[in-house]
């Protein structure tokens, strides 16, 4: 690595450190660093339940869930994206704690007709016992559709947890769905100025 790119890294390079932490979810960390150390642009499928949990949502929602994660609340940890699909790294624990909270506020497949289900797409949750592909550390593999959004650069990164996610989920969705309380133009309705409210 060239000392330039080592004192500006992007946000979408993996440092030494991040490798260190995403290979410590592997059974064997150092077979997997060995393996990056030879084969760079190789993605690795990882379990997840021990170093992290990883949900995953459409790409566009992702990408809305990541927006209002980085826009109006505590930032990310590290994201990427594999074959359409945003993966969310998240804190472990959160695979499991997530779809209760998402259908107590009647994001599930449960919810009512019309309800908050309507425009959210399904989020996958993978946590302990579960596995993903996890880019590789260096550049972008053209075959695999696999790359960082935001790399991990630490032994330890901030993980969101699932009220963070949850949070990230319901903001997404709102943005998505512009709704009026105006009503169109030619109906015989009173419109009342709320925001004078007090």
């Amino acid at each position: 690595m060239s000392s330039a790119r080592k004192a500006t890294p992007r946000v979408t390079d993996v440092t030494s450190d991040g490798a260190a932490w995403l290979a410590s979810a592997a059974a064997y960390p150092r077979s997997t660093l060995a393996f990056w150390e030879e084969r760079p642009g190789a993605p690795v499928v990882l379990p997840c339940g021990s170093a992290f949990d990883v949900v995953s949502a459409p790409a566009i929602f992702g990408r809305r869930m990541l927006d209002r994660l980085w826009d109006d609340g505590p930032g990310s940890g590290p994201v990427a994206e594999f074959r359409g699909r945003t993966l969310l790294f998240a804190a472990p624990g959160t695979a499991q704690r997530l779809p209760s909270l998402l259908g107590w506020e009647e994001w599930s497949a449960r919810g009512r007709e019309g309800g908050r289900t309507g425009g959210v797409p399904p989020l996958l949750c993978h946590g302990a016992g579960d596995a993903v592909t996890v880019p590789a550390p260096a550049g972008v593999s053209p075959r695999s559709g696999c790359r960082w959004l935001v790399a991990p650069d630490t032994r330890r990164p901030w993980l969101p947890g699932p009220e963070i996610l949850l949070w990230a989920a319901v903001r997404a969705a709102r943005a998505a769905v512009r709704i009026s309380i105006f009503p169109p133009v030619g109906q015989d309705a009173k419109v009342y100025d709320v925001s004078r409210r007090r």
